[in-house]
Parts: C-alpha cells; sequence; structure tokens
C-alpha cells in the first residue's frame, strides 16, 4: 500500500466487529471446560482468557469514557467477575455491552491519548477489536476449532499491529531491540492488496511506502513473508511461526529471526 495505514476501517466497522467477536467468544467458551490450557497465551487457562479480553473492554471504555489526555496512572478497574467461572462467559457478553454503551454517542475523532501512533478515541476502538479477535481465535484452537478470520478484518489487524508497534516499547521491552542498519522486511498479503515494508533503523524501526517509485519499480526487500491476510496477521501476533506452511518465505532469514524474537506484545 502506497499509504501504509490506508487499510484502516471505519471506526463503526471497528465497533460492530468488536460486538461479532465477542459474540463468537462466547458461543466457543459457553459450555467449555474453562480449565483447559491455551497454546497462544502460554499458562493460561481458558478462564484467564476470558477474564483478559473482558477486563482489556471494560477497562478501554473506562478510558473512552472519560476521554483521557494523559496516560492513565492505574489500569485498575471494576471488574465485577461472577464468583464462579460459568459465568464467565455471560460475563465476557456484558463486557463488549459496556463497550457499545461506551462507543454510543462517541466522536472518533476526538483527540484522546493512546500509546500508538493515533491520538484519538478511534485507536482505542480499533485495539480493542483486535484484542477481542486474535483472543477469540485463542480460545477457538484451545478448543480444536479452526478459526475463520475477514480477510479485510485481518488486512486492518495487520495494518494496526504494524503501524502502533513502534510505540509498544515501554510495555514490551524487547521492541526496544527491533533496530539495525537499513535491513527491510515486507508483509504481503496473497489475497488482499495489503502490503508493507518495514525498515530496521539504527535508531528504530517503522513502516514505509511500498509503492511503485518514479520509475515504476517496488523498493526491494531482504526478506518477504507472504500469506493469506488472516495467516499474516496471526504470525505477527505469534500464533504461527515463520516455517508454517501457511505462510510464504522469500530472502534473508535473519531479520525475520530477530522481529520474531522481539515483536511480541
Amino acid at each position: 500500500m502506497s499509504n501504509p495505514s490506508g487499510s484502516a476501517s471505519a471506526p463503526a466497522v471497528h465497533r460492530e466487529a468488536v460486538t461479532a467477536e465477542t459474540a463468537a467468544f462466547v458461543a466457543a467458551v459457553k459450555d467449555a471446560d474453562l480449565t483447559l490450557p491455551v497454546p497462544g497465551c502460554p499458562g493460561w487457562t481458558l478462564a484467564d482468557l476470558v477474564k483478559h479480553t473482558g477486563g482489556v473492554q471494560r477497562w478501554f471504555s473506562v478510558l473512552l469514557r472519560g476521554r483521557i489526555q494523559e496516560p492513565p496512572r492505574s489500569r485498575d478497574v471494576e471488574l465485577r467477575l461472577p464468583a464462579n467461572e460459568d459465568g464467565y462467559p455471560d460475563w465476557l457478553a456484558d463486557s463488549a455491552a459496556e463497550a457499545a454503551d461506551a462507543f454510543a454517542g462517541l466522536d472518533p475523532d476526538a483527540p484522546m491519548w493512546a500509546w500508538g501512533a493515533d491520538q484519538h478515541a478511534r485507536f482505542w476502538i480499533r485495539r480493542m477489536l483486535f484484542e477481542t479477535l486474535v483472543h477469540r481465535t485463542d480460545a477457538e484452537r484451545a478448543l480444536g476449532l479452526r478459526p475463520v478470520i475477514d480477510r479485510d478484518l485481518a488486512t486492518d489487524g495487520v495494518d494496526e499491529f504494524l503501524v502502533n508497534l513502534p510505540h509498544a516499547a515501554f510495555f514490551a521491552p524487547k521492541v526496544a531491540d527491533l533496530r539495525g542498519d537499513g535491513e527491510t522486511l515486507r508483509f504481503r498479503c496473497a489475497d488482499t492488496d495489503g502490503d508493507w515494508l518495514v525498515r530496521l533503523r539504527p535508531d528504530g524501526f517503522g513502516v514505509e511506502p511500498t509503492g511503485p517509485d518514479a520509475e515504476g519499480t517496488r523498493t526491494a526487500a531482504g526478506v518477504t513473508v507472504q500469506g493469506a491476510a488472516a495467516d499474516l496477521l496471526l504470525f505477527l501476533y505469534g500464533r504461527l511461526g515463520p516455517g508454517s506452511d501457511a505462510l510464504r518465505v522469500d530472502g534473508d532469514g535473519e531479520p525475520l529471526a530477530r522481529w520474531s524474537a522481539n515483536s511480541a506484545f
């Protein structure tokens, strides 16, 4: 994409998708054994996954209602968890309802503090969506199901991840090690027009335009990772390894190994 963030969906799409993704998450865990381990989140059970996702939705909802203008001093929020874990699925559904209430009447273009690149309320809606979507797939995979991800949402999720990752070092310190001497990594969706070029610089890294130059040629990359948008999204979140049959990797593997070792958040 000549505009690295050009794949961003409208905030209305994100709001609706939070509701839909949470409903799918709830349906998956409704009658499940919540003590099952979650491969995508080592050390967590399904109960932990539900609690985390609902907690994030409730915390972001508090931030949106308050239109925060500076970093919050605390992440504490009243979760109102049920006494028994068998009530967790319904509690997660209520968390999405709280989010929907926070979205109502919200101007997504309202200025807000955000830890990422976009200092507007829409940042938090988009971030909530992909937090929910990825953990929905974690729950389904833990239950032996095969997750399905809308390809346009997945493309948007890849963009959201790559554009915001350079700002994540304060809570994901390994991100600060994503440096280099100009090495480039290209992430390309095989089923949409999603295409991002990341350059590792001595002072950090960032997404650069990928469109053709004046001569009509595209910037070459040291290593290219290509796959369906859904698989590329899961790769970036560490749910698929670079050796997965779902991905095609061309070029120098060292920058990709460096990326995989330091890009988790």
